[in-house]
């Protein structure tokens, strides 16, 4: 009788608790989906970095500041050139919305 009363209990709770934990995956992927559509300043600023430390054609030092998606560029290049390549760079980082430069040619 013990094991009948709690087969029962135990039916009654997965019963109750798979709806919910269905609803609760479905905000989670949800709120992944969203994440994944508008990237956060952080994520974009650590994408931009690492593309100008990747390209061969960029050798300075780049200060890299990001809010709302709006990337501003700053610190000392040698050539117009590169200054053109970090700005073209961090244009093509997904969530990027415009990019400020502040680089100066030296």
């Amino acid at each position: 009788m013990k094991t009948d009363s709690r087969s029962a209990v135990l039916l009654l709770a997965l019963t109750v608790a798979m709806p919910a934990a269905s609803m609760l995956t479905g905000c989670a992927r949800a709120m992944t989906n969203s994440a994944q559509t508008v990237p956060d300043d952080a994520y974009i600023s650590t994408r931009v970095k690492t593309a100008l430390l990747n390209d061969p054609e960029i050798s300075s030092r780049i200060d890299v500041e990001t809010s709302r998606g709006v990337v501003t560029l700053s610190g000392a290049v040698k050539t117009a050139v590169e200054r053109d390549k970090a700005i073209a760079i961090a244009r093509k980082i997904t969530g990027v919305s415009d990019v400020k430069s502040s680089l100066a040619v030296q």
